[in-house]
């Protein structure tokens, strides 16, 4: 069983940054890939970012693309998403995901969290 906690979420201005935390519980935190996605009220979720689990390998949604950064952090067992240039359609609530099988840009994740709220008013 692994928890993920996504955390500092808020409300920030247009052009503003954030940026988000997901901690995990598992031992084996630094063979997971682990995942970013979003869901905007009345949308289906989407992607975000992923990166591998050692983190060498990243790829981004192209609406993000030059504006977040996803990083982790294997000794903290935890994973980030830095948040730059942000625009109002990036509000919506972040989650974070983990493939305990370690694939790269997986179809399916395996675990996710509870998800945190990011609004960015213009």
């Amino acid at each position: 069983q692994v928890q993920l906690v996504e955390s500092w979420g808020g409300l920030v201005q247009a052009g503003g940054s954030l940026r988000l935390s997901c901690a995990a519980s598992g031992r084996t935190f630094s063979t997971y890939t682990m995942g970013w996605f979003r869901q905007a009220p009345g949308k289906e979720r989407e992607f975000v970012a992923v990166i591998s689990w050692s983190g060498g390998n990243t790829y981004y949604a192209d609406s993000v693309k030059g504006r977040f950064t996803i990083s982790r952090d294997n000794a903290r067992k935890t994973v980030y998403l830095q948040m730059n240039s942000l625009k109002p359609e990036d509000t919506a609530v972040y989650y974070c995901a983990a493939d305990l099988t370690g694939s790269w840009r997986p179809k399916t994740y395996d675990y996710w969290g509870q998800g945190t709220q990011v609004t960015v008013s213009s």
